[in-house]
């Protein structure tokens, strides 16, 4: 069992730290169980479907397609370095169930469910802290 030593500004994460460990390091790291070969995210410390313990981290390329948005057009708290309107997508992996969420830059104008993106990680303030983040782009 892989376990992340990642401590945010409200502590230590759980299952997840891996995740955060690698948009850290600027990859996309996803977990799978080694056993049965399920992707499960969120991420987990047992495998669901075959109930082992065993998952192994890998490195997936950020595209996919949206599976919905949001278009903001308010401030609220954590959001002060964000210019308005911005939006946010869902977006479902190529060739996986797993869905991630993150911030789209550039031109929104074919911003639709269905449409194809490419991702790259980035960072963002929530008060003061710095996190990372993934930002969605338009096309594939």
């Amino acid at each position: 069992m892989v376990r992340s030593t990642y401590v945010t500004a409200t502590g230590p994460i759980g299952a997840e730290g891996p995740y955060w460990d690698g948009l850290l390091a600027g990859k996309l790291l996803l977990p799978r169980c080694t056993h049965c070969g399920a992707w499960h995210w969120p991420a987990v410390w047992r495998c669901g479907a075959c109930g082992s313990w065993d998952q192994e981290w890998l490195e997936r390329e950020l595209a996919g397609e949206v599976f919905s948005y949001t278009r903001t057009h308010h401030r609220f708290g954590g959001l002060e370095h964000f210019a308005l309107p911005f939006s946010t997508a869902l977006v479902t992996l190529n060739g996986l169930s797993v869905r991630l969420i993150g911030v789209v830059e550039g031109d929104e104008t074919d911003l639709r469910i269905g449409a194809p993106v490419t991702g790259r990680i980035d960072h963002t303030m929530f008060g003061a802290a710095r996190i990372p983040a993934i930002r969605w782009r338009l096309g594939a």
